[in-house]
């Protein structure tokens, strides 16, 4: 019975994945550890474990589709997530466990924040005019220390790394929120995860079953998760995606700190 639980979760975690290109550890870890009772190692490691496969593969074909990924971008940042998981992993399995909870939140709440853009809120409003920014082509090895930075951040916390990239790739090079998870859902469907799954496990900290029933749901809910995510105003999806944050941010704050 325990395992419908894990498909279940896989499925929740699988729709915000393919809505956010995040990967869906950020719903992951908590759930595990409040709804299952894991220790958050042993979260961190089922989590990473469940999104080595490319459980999204069905999110990214609607997105590609719709012609919002860019694919070779998305394998260099791959290339930095596989390099940064390492680093990540390492430095999980030989800090405080409470440490870790403070600095999810703290990142999780900088990002939703900074995502609401509050200061335009008290500027004086202009007449609006609809501008884009021509994109710039970037070295290749910008988006390999994105990804590197992301990988780190995703061996520490059990995420995807999405929750790094998909700010990155909107506030720095000016992608288009869509088109921006689009891009990190495809980087996260390479098994980029896998060094820090392998310290993990060489820690005592994974279960391989309880991972694949997660990763079973993912499956699932990463398609109709990207099918919401491509009919969603840019504008509202870049809300949406803050009030998730913040959300959570409150969450870990209330329930770790």
């Amino acid at each position: 019975m325990e395992q419908v639980g894990f498909l279940i979760l896989g499925i929740a975690a699988g729709i915000l994945s393919g809505l956010f290109g995040i990967g869906g550890g950020i719903v992951l870890v908590p759930s595990l550890v409040v709804l299952f009772g894991l220790d958050i190692l042993n979260a961190n490691a089922t989590s990473l474990a469940a999104m080595l496969l490319p459980v999204g593969v069905l999110g990214v074909w609607s997105y590609y589709k719709a012609g919002l990924i860019n694919v070779k971008e998305s394998l260099w940042i791959a290339l930095g997530l596989f390099i940064g998981s390492f680093g990540g992993g390492e430095i999980a399995v030989h800090i405080s466990e409470s440490l870790l909870s403070k600095l999810y939140a703290a990142i999780l709440i900088y990002i939703a924040v900074s995502y609401f853009d509050i200061p335009s809120y008290f500027k004086k409003k202009k007449n609006k005019k609809v501008s884009t920014t021509p994109y710039v082509q970037h070295s290749i090895w910008v988006f390999v220390v994105v990804g590197i930075a992301a990988g780190v951040f995703a061996g520490l916390f059990g995420k995807g790394g999405g929750i790094i990239i998909v700010p990155v790739l909107i506030g720095i090079f000016h992608y288009d929120a869509k088109a921006a998870a689009a891009t990190s859902l495809a980087a996260l469907q390479l098994p980029v995860g896998l060094p820090s799954v392998i310290i993990y496990a060489n820690n005592g900290h994974l279960n391989l079953l309880n991972a694949s029933f997660i990763a079973l749901g993912i499956l699932a809910g990463a398609f109709f998760g990207s099918k919401l995510g491509v009919r969603l105003p840019s504008a509202l999806f870049k809300k949406i995606y803050a009030v998730f944050l913040l959300t959570v941010a409150v969450y870990m704050v209330y329930k770790y700190i």
